[in-house]
């Protein structure tokens, strides 16, 4: 046979071979092209298990009408233009093959608008014919994309078609995986009319929780590990199932690699070594793992359908996901069971673990456990009388949005034995504990932060550690300042600040200690400077807990979380308690009570 061009359509449907496999494919690249284009909402509408129709609807930028036609046309995308943009993708479509390789194997209708655009536009596509037709159409900012009669053309594909119930799985699978790598996107799905799946956007933990629940079941969400760890420009975080949670299949195992949901070799291979021998002979893991690096280290275009990536760094990468997790899973080995954050469980003094050292390790704690939940907690000798219950109780329903401890059973007030420990969480930031015969109210925030910063002061000798920024920071310093980068220059770099000159009166901070990574530089560094002129500000232990006050977040704290914190906390406290820890003044109350004043 004599060598020639293949026509358009027959080269498409080739193509087709590779981006649809099945409905499930055309969902995914479909709901992808949604998230590339900022959808907030995207709506997926599914009949007979995609084979009939698969409709998805988003409130994204859309396409302009001079772009429809051009859009169904292979190799067409406005993600990519350069070979510079191929080394460095951050979209998760690139190939521009994914419309017109859908609309070569079935009946496509677009219809679309730009917020800049009065009318929308709709255009229709055909396997026979592969032509384009435009016609004005009704529709809100935003795309729409409706797929019917999946392999209409293409007989022998579409036999291969399992049933409609088997194809609807496929499908919520793939929404499942998107749903947990986008926390901010509202996402529904429908099944024959039915609603199936209703994944609402949230920004809040709790509201990661939830969505976490939805997707991989209420048990892992209640014994998962949370971590977050970075390292030379690596950042992983994410839930991890402790080797007691271990599955009899691995149908719960989510790798995302900068927002890009993976089934990668590599990153498996480093999960499986970080358990060892800790797993069942017959057992899985569960996890939900997301790698951040930066665009350059990775390339996304080494698989068809993009379930595989290449690291340029792959053993850096690799050894970096054994040792966080590893160090998770130890960390979890050391810990106390579950059941001593339970309201019927023993929580006695003697029981504290000795704190991780978190100078290199970031505060590994239980997801789930809702924020805000209180528990009581038990032990044996002398306890909380009633009436201090009571009072307790009296002062806190003082405070706003308070949430209330009670023993478990009070049909005597001698049954609330507690020989210290927590109490309760406030606002989810505020732990009441008993602690040395008194109760006290801890701030699990600037705790948090006293912790850290004792951890960096243990490693002050060695000096702090710089990690490189991603984007150096330009800062314009007046003279005087310019005068005390050389007079603290060998302290700043014990700080683990490395910086060197620019033009003019500018200086580049191109590393920092880990507690400055996320920090407003431009503020803070000034503010750095004057601290080193005091005598009393540059002493190590006060540098090193300003630094850890510098990394301080907003953060919800489940009770789970706030337990952990406290049972690092313990052995570091002696009989002068710092300024997080506050006691409550149970006094005015019972005398209220007892002499009525």
């Amino acid at each position: 046979m004599a060598i020639q061009i293949l026509p358009a359509r027959l080269a498409n449907q080739i193509a087709a071979g590779e981006v649809v496999e099945r409905p499930a494919s055309v969902v995914k690249e479909l709901v992808e092209n949604s998230l590339d284009a900022g959808a907030t909402r995207i709506e997926v509408d599914i009949e007979k298990g995609g084979a009939k129709l698969i409709r998805i609807r988003d409130n994204g930028g859309g396409i302009g009408k001079d772009e429809l036609t051009l859009a169904l046309s292979r190799h067409a995308t406005s993600k990519v233009s350069t070979l510079a943009d191929l080394e460095a993708i951050l979209s998760l479509g690139f190939r521009g093959e994914a419309l017109a390789s859908i609309s070569s194997v079935s009946r496509l209708l677009l219809t679309s608008r730009p917020a800049e655009q009065e009318q929308a536009w709709q255009a229709v596509a055909e396997g026979r014919d592969m032509a384009v037709q435009l016609q004005p159409a009704s529709h809100p900012q935003g795309t729409t994309v409706e797929v019917s009669d999946l392999f209409f053309n293409t007989p022998a594909r579409r036999r291969f078609l399992r049933t409609e119930k088997t194809e609807f799985g496929h499908i919520d699978e793939v929404l499942r995986r998107i749903a947990l790598s986008r926390f901010d996107v509202n996402i529904t799905l429908r099944h024959n009319g039915k609603p199936v799946r209703q994944y609402r956007a949230g920004k809040l933990p709790s509201q990661h929780d939830k969505r976490l629940a939805a997707v991989c079941g209420p048990a892992f969400v209640s014994s998962a590990l949370k971590f977050d760890s970075e390292h030379h420009g690596l950042r992983l975080w994410g839930w991890l199932a402790p080797p007691s949670a271990a599955r009899a299949q691995p149908d719960l195992q989510y790798t995302y690699v900068n927002g890009r949901m993976m089934r990668d070799k590599l990153l498996n291979h480093a999960v499986r070594q970080a358990y060892g021998e800790r797993l069942p002979a017959e057992g899985h893991a569960a996890f939900v793992l997301y790698l951040e690096l930066d665009a350059h280290e990775v390339d996304v275009n080494v698989h068809p359908a993009k379930h595989e990536v290449r690291f340029h760094q792959s053993r850096l990468v690799h050894d970096f996901i054994y040792q966080v997790l590893h160090q998770a899973l130890a960390e979890a080995a050391l810990a106390p069971p579950a059941s001593a954050a339970e309201p019927d469980a023993g929580y006695e003094t003697d029981d504290y673990d000795p704190p991780a050292p978190a100078s290199s390790s970031p505060r590994y704690a239980p997801a789930g456990h809702g924020y805000g939940q209180a528990t009581a907690a038990h032990g044996r000798g002398s306890g909380i009388s009633r009436g201090e219950w009571q009072a307790l109780d009296g002062l806190m329903t003082t405070l706003p949005g308070s949430v209330r401890a009670a023993p478990a059973d009070t049909s005597s007030p001698a049954e609330a034995d507690i020989t210290g420990g927590p109490l309760l969480l406030e606002r989810a930031r505020f732990l009441v504990v008993l602690w040395q015969q008194r109760l006290w109210l801890c701030d699990l925030q600037q705790a948090s932060a006293w912790l850290n910063g004792r951890a960096l002061l243990a490693a002050w000798q060695q000096g702090l550690t710089p990690q490189p920024l991603l984007l150096p920071i330009r800062l314009s310093l007046p003279a005087e300042q310019q005068a005390l980068l050389q007079t603290h220059e060998a302290l700043l770099q014990k700080l683990g600040l490395e910086l060197k000159t620019g033009a003019g009166d500018t200086i580049i901070l191109t590393r920092v200690p880990q507690p400055l990574r996320h920090a407003d530089l431009a503020r803070l560094f000034p503010e750095l400077l004057i601290r080193l002129e005091q005598e009393a500000a540059r002493r190590p232990d006060a540098l090193c807990q300003w630094l850890a006050q510098q990394a301080i977040e907003n953060n919800e704290w489940s009770w789970q979380e706030a337990t952990a914190l406290w049972r690092q906390l313990v052995p570091e406290l002696n009989d002068e308690l710092p300024d997080f820890m506050c006691p409550v003044d149970l006094e005015p109350q019972l005398n209220r009570w007892t002499y009525g004043d």
